[in-house]
């Protein structure tokens, strides 16, 4: 099963401010740690929704907001993607992962992927 594990962003990712020195080298550690155990398929911070664009969609009408985007509640700092077998698995994995919020305390999220195999019912395809 893939997950991502989201981060979400703060007012300092959101200004741009860097984490310290030491946050980036326990994150590196732990993400190597993700690797070895072959559970990490991908995992990247992002940059400030100042360089982000959203765009709308209402019927056939497509609208482009360019950033910065005020709810820093709703966006995202960085994710990784993991293959584990179970939700289970992800929470230990996250339990173990280094603060991302050294200033004011925070949360990931951890959100399950479909697998095009989810899709077949829908699609019309044969059923577990």
């Amino acid at each position: 099963m893939r997950f991502m594990v989201i981060v979400k962003a703060t007012k300092e990712s959101e200004a741009n401010v860097m984490p310290s020195p030491e946050l980036l080298a326990e994150m590196g550690a732990f993400n190597q740690e993700l690797v070895k155990a072959g559970v990490m398929l991908a995992g990247d911070g992002l940059q400030s929704s100042a360089k982000g664009a959203r765009v709308t969609f209402k019927g056939k009408e497509r609208t482009v907001t360019d950033g910065p985007f005020a709810e820093t509640k709703e966006l995202i700092a960085g994710f990784w993607i993991l293959q584990c077998r179970s939700k289970a698995e992800v929470i230990e994995w996250m339990r173990r992962c280094p603060n991302p919020y050294p200033h004011d305390g925070g949360y990931i999220e951890i959100r399950q992927c479909f697998e095009p195999e989810d899709f077949a019912p829908a699609a019309g395809g044969p059923t577990a």
